[in-house]
């Protein structure tokens, strides 16, 4: 009797689960940190205003976060619908909690790939030319949760240098998001920093995405005033991932809005994407296992 009473209830709840999903009047949509405030939430209005207007959505609300873990921990705890990730925070987010987000698309370059780069970046007049001149330096990483801000580089330079990075150099530090750590190396408060970017294209423009390319593009920095001295072997785009519990049916249609979009409103999927890109392809988790399996080894979740 006890058995028929808990699963009667656990069918209750998952219908009125199903049904308040169906019924959502607010989709929140998670951003994670990397650029200034004011230029995410302008460059993410407009994908509101596009969710309102395919879905009848009441409200879509933006929730820009200081680091990655804001948003990581919105998604587990179920208080956001919707964000896009890197791979990296995807996978911290599937190893405390594998039912938590399901990942349906990812961005594709105009060559075709799905992949990009960590790239360390130093100012030209420093005289750090590769790694291998920045023995006893200060590195610079973007966010604990960041990919190509963090883990590609914690793991792969050593591979460079055959020491740990805490060992390598005199000093590594956080400096809050890939922009800033960017920027704190082109004002000399760190020797090289490490920030993400499509690696092709010219140098001078930033290449053809990423941190680099956003803040030239901006006119934020000179390029002419920094050098490329490391890069990473290629890393998987981060993908978009919705709130599992929201279900297949609204899984469907998120994806099917996402692919769209770079038809439909051009100029907002070049705003909130930023760079190159020439739309989303379909992704699954096994796109990322291998940067679950290395983010398990190195750091955990």
């Amino acid at each position: 009797m006890l058995k028929k009473i808990l699963l009667a209830t656990a069918a209750v709840m998952s219908l009125s689960n199903i049904a308040s999903a169906a019924d959502m009047k607010e989709f929140r949509i998670g951003i994670l940190g990397g650029e200034n405030e004011a230029d995410r939430l302008r460059n993410y209005a407009c994908l509101a205003d596009n969710l309102k207007k395919e879905f009848g959505f009441e409200k879509v609300s933006l929730f820009p976060a200081a680091d990655y873990d804001g948003v990581i921990q919105g998604l587990l705890g179920g208080t956001l619908d919707f964000a896009e990730l890197g791979a990296a925070g995807y996978a911290g987010t599937y190893i405390k909690d594998p039912k938590a987000v399901t990942p349906i698309l990812t961005t594709q370059q105009k060559d075709g790939s799905t992949g990009y780069y960590s790239i360390g970046l130093a100012r030209k007049d420093s005289g750090i030319k590769s790694i291998a001149d920045a023995k006893g330096k200060t590195l610079g990483y973007a966010d604990p949760d960041s990919t190509s801000g963090y883990l590609v580089p914690l793991t792969q330079i050593p591979k460079t240098t055959g020491m740990p990075n805490d060992q390598y150099f005199a000093k590594t530090q956080f400096n809050g998001g890939h922009e800033n750590n960017l920027l704190a190396a082109y004002d000399g408060k760190v020797d090289i920093a490490v920030d993400d970017s499509s690696g092709i294209g010219d140098f001078k423009d930033g290449f053809t995405s990423g941190t680099f390319h956003k803040v030239v593009a901006k006119g934020t920095v000179d390029p002419n005033k920094l050098v490329e001295v490391w890069r990473s072997p290629l890393i998987p785009n981060g993908p978009l991932v919705v709130r599992t519990a929201l279900g297949n049916e609204w899984q469907t249609k998120i994806t099917d809005f996402f692919m769209k979009l770079p038809k439909t409103d051009a100029k907002c999927f070049a705003a909130i994407e930023g760079g190159d890109y020439t739309g989303y392809v379909p992704v699954k988790h096994e796109f990322y296992q291998a940067i679950i399996d290395v983010r398990k080894k190195a750091i955990g979740g």
